[in-house]
Order: C-alpha cells, then sequence, then structure tokens
C-alpha cells in the first residue's frame, strides 16, 4: 500500500480506466461500506463557472462567524493538500494519506476513480475532524457528480453555459438539467444566473425543490464602493465589495449570502461576519493581480463564458497594451475563448501544455489565425518561455493576462514562486 502523498496520487489515477466516468453506483457503495453519515450541513456548489468563488466566499464568512469549516474543491494548482481544508487551512500529506488507506481498505474489488476516491477521502477527514459544516464544490455537471451522493441542505448552480459538452449535452437546457441534479425535495435550491434555463426552473418543480433565483427571491443593488443584498427572508446593507476583482463577483456574493439566509436557523452570521469573510477572501488565479511591474493578472478562464467575464474585467481596467500568455486543453472551445477576448488583446504568446489533454502551441495558432484576430500572435516552447517573452516585451505601464486553463496559471505561479493560500 502507499506510503507517501506522491505515490497515494499515482495509485488513485490508476484505479479507473477512465479519468471521468459519471455515475454514482461505484461512490454510492463504498460510501455505504464506509458508513459515512455526515452528521453536519452540507453546501454543495456547482454551475460553469463562479464554483470555486461562491465556495471560498462561503468558507470565509463561516469561518469568520466562528464555525469549524471542511471545504472541498477542485482542480488544484500546485499540491492536492489545496482541494480538502478545515477552518481554512490545508490538509497535510499525513491526514490526506490515513484517509486515502481507510478507503483503499473498504473499497475492495469496487474501481473508483481519482476524484471519486478524493471525494470519499475529503468526508471521512471532515467527519473525524468535526466540523460544524462541510462545502463541496461540484467536478462536473451535478447530477452524477460523485459530491451528489451527499444530500445537500442547500445546493447553488452559480452558472449555466456550454461546457464539457461530450459529458453534459450540447445546450444550455440539457447541461441545466445536469447542473439542477444536486437539487432535493424540501431544501433551497440557489441560481445565481440572470437567465433561468426552464429545464432548472422544471427540475426544481417537479422534485419538490425550493428554487430561489437571483432577481427575484434574492437580489443586489451596487453603489459606490458598496452594495446591498436582499431576499425573500431578508437583507443586509452597505456591504463591503468582495475582495475578489471581477464584475460578476456581486452575483457570486449574492448566491452567497443567499446560502447564509437559508440556512440561518442552523448557521447564524453576524453582520460583522459577513462583512469580514467578503473582506478577507482570497482565491488563486481567479482574476488575480500579482504584485509588480508590467501588471501580471492570473485568470483560469478555460470556456466562452469566463473568458467573456476576463473580457469585460479586462475592458474595465485603465487602457493599456495586454500581453496574453495562453495556453488550453484541446477538449475545450478554443476558438470561442479567443474571440471573447480579441478585442482585449495586443499580443498572443501562444504555448502548448504538457499534459494529456493539452493542445500544442501550434494547433492553437491555428485556432487564432482561422479566428483572424486583431492581435500579433507568436508561438513559444513553453508556458515559462511565453511568460519571459512578454515581460521582456511589456513596458512598465502594460499588463500581461494569463489564462486558458488551471495549467496556464499553475506553471506561471511556479516559474514566479508563488504559492496557493
Amino acid at each position: 500500500m502507499p506510503t507517501s502523498l506522491a505515490d497515494w496520487l499515482t495509485h488513485l489515477e490508476s484505479l479507473h480506466p477512465k479519468t471521468i466516468a459519471l455515475g454514482l453506483e461505484r461512490v454510492a457503495q463504498v460510501k455505504q461500506r464506509l458508513d459515512l453519515q455526515p452528521n453536519f450541513p452540507i453546501i454543495i456548489v456547482g454551475g460553469t463557472n463562479g464554483k470555486g468563488s461562491v465556495c471560498a466566499m462561503l468558507e470565509a464568512i463561516l469561518h469568520a462567524a466562528g464555525y469549524r469549516v471542511g471545504c472541498y474543491t477542485s482542480p488544484h494548482l500546485l499540491s492536492y493538500n489545496e482541494r480538502v481544508r478545515v477552518s481554512k487551512h490545508q490538509a497535510n500529506d499525513a491526514e490526506l494519506c490515513t484517509a486515502f488507506k481507510k478507503i483503499e481498505k473498504t473499497r475492495g474489488e469496487i474501481p473508483l476513480t481519482y476524484f471519486e476516491f478524493g471525494t470519499l477521502a475529503a468526508i471521512q477527514m471532515f467527519i473525524e475532524q468535526k466540523v460544524d459544516v462541510a462545502i463541496l464544490e461540484v467536478g462536473l455537471g451535478g447530477r452524477l457528480d460523485a459530491v451528489n451522493v451527499f444530500d445537500a441542505d442547500v445546493s447553488v448552480v452559480t452558472s449555466v453555459d456550454i461546457d464539457h459538452v461530450d459529458y453534459l449535452g450540447d445546450t444550455r437546457e440539457k447541461i441545466a438539467f445536469e447542473k439542477a441534479g444536486i437539487f432535493r425535495q424540501g431544501r433551497v435550491g440557489i441560481c445565481a444566473d440572470s437567465d433561468v434555463p426552464q429545464a432548472l426552473r422544471a427540475h426544481a418543480a417537479d422534485i419538490g425543490a425550493e428554487l430561489w433565483c437571483i432577481g427575484s427571491e434574492f437580489g443586489f443593488t451596487a453603489h459606490q464602493g458598496q452594495w446591498d443584498y436582499r431576499s425573500k427572508v431578508g437583507a443586509r446593507s452597505a456591504l463591503p465589495h468582495p475582495a475578489l476583482r471581477g464584475a460578476f463577483q456581486l452575483n457570486n456574493a449574492s448566491a452567497a449570502l443567499a446560502v447564509m439566509d437559508a440556512l440561518k436557523g442552523k448557521l447564524p452570521a453576524s453582520m460583522a461576519a459577513v462583512r469580514r469573510g467578503l473582506s478577507e477572501v482570497e482565491l488563486t488565479g481567479r482574476f488575480q493581480f500579482v504584485p509588480g511591474k508590467p501588471q501580471l493578472i492570473l485568470d483560469v478562464a478555460h470556456n466562452p463564458h469566463a473568458a467573456r467575464s476576463l473580457a469585460q474585467n479586462l475592458a474595465n481596467l485603465p487602457p493599456a497594451k495586454t500581453f496574453a500568455v495562453f495556453a488550453m486543453l484541446k477538449d475545450k472551445d478554443m476558438a470561442g475563448v479567443v474571440q471573447a477576448l480579441d478585442a482585449q488583446v495586443d499580443v498572443w504568446l501562444v504555448a502548448g501544455i504538457d499534459a494529456p489533454r493539452g493542445a500544442t502551441a501550434q494547433e492553437l495558432i491555428e485556432v487564432l489565425k482561422e479566428a483572424q484576430l486583431q492581435g500579433e500572435l507568436v508561438c513559444c516552447e513553453s508556458i515559462e518561455n511565453a511568460l519571459d517573452e512578454a515581460s521582456k516585451r511589456a513596458g512598465e505601464n502594460d499588463r500581461i493576462a494569463a489564462f486558458g486553463s488551471f495549467y496556464t496559471v499553475a506553471e506561471v505561479m511556479q516559474v514566479r514562486g508563488m504559492r496557493t493560500r
């Protein structure tokens, strides 16, 4: 049996022939064998984009309110430990190895995917460490995702857009149905997308979930320097803007506060805790500004919806020449991403990703040429080389934006010697 975390992760990758194998049967069987019965509230957060931001805000607010919070997110940037946190501290190697060992001993002949194994291990840790509440981020979709083997007290769908079409369907309505699968009968399901898909509404009605939609059951009003939140059960005024940058973060913050409203009987939080949580929230790689000149911006945007958000955020900044350090996975909508950012990028420094699903620099260059972009195209040997070239060419008042994948941001962080929170 493996002994180090690195060995365990290698072992996890070998257990199932597929990286992604949607379905709850295997993970439910092992859950039952482990007798995993959480006695704390569970919040499940899904959506095309914004999941990580909502999880981070909820974690920060609940921690500020004095609760022992377990938070399980994915993917990680630099180390697996980032995925599992208790009281805002990443799990250490020994804790993860102990949990993995317990899952391995119990699963018997049942093959689990990397994500399924990790999900069970995270809940095992949260139970052992007696958390007050657990926040679980959906890995892919919702209905058949491993986290959905646990019943959420409150579920959130942050946004619905086209992504992972091979698994979730090629229309927004099909994808919405998959994401709505995390809703539960008699419990609140929250949708922070202002254009609520009919399939999501229909599924909530079919199962008897209480659907709260932004703009009706809850919402926000932005003012200069602060904002107000209101819902069907209350209001919070003169709130600080979240420490996370970006035009869409008030949607995400409103969804987080709607969760707090839905759980206020179990997990009450003062205004002071809400304000502190919003002010102190951190999330690596989401329109993140790295100090220095030229300005470096990190964003894991890897689908057209996220790329449109990044484009809007860049457009809201003071005018400057923008150099893109760009690399993507080839099973993503590469053309959709580059078209969304065309107007904001002056120079594209294109690199490949050295991973099984990674697009080569040449493959990306062909996509960029076909899109007939306005900016200059530069083919680079690696992400590190692209960053180096951008740093040489950019003046101190210009900006460098690294985006396209978690891999892209992770490599830039490694080159710069950065750490995750």
